[in-house]
């Protein structure tokens, strides 16, 4: 089982790079029984959706 460290490292890098199966499994483990990295999780994907509307809208503004 991970400990919430390796859960919440997994959680950041699965934004940058595709988790293989044993870390996707790995994560949905202990996810499932850890509501303080469901959250942290949430927040992550909280945070990049504001940055691609963030992102978005200043390409909108300059006219790319």
């Amino acid at each position: 089982m991970l400990s919430c460290r390796q859960a919440t490292q997994l959680l950041s890098e699965s934004q940058d790079r595709r988790l293989d199966f044993g870390e996707r499994v790995s994560v949905r483990m202990h996810l499932a029984i850890c509501a303080a990295c469901r959250n942290f999780g949430k927040q992550l994907q909280t945070l990049r959706r504001g940055a691609r509307v963030f992102a978005k809208s200043s390409r909108q503004e300059r006219g790319d």
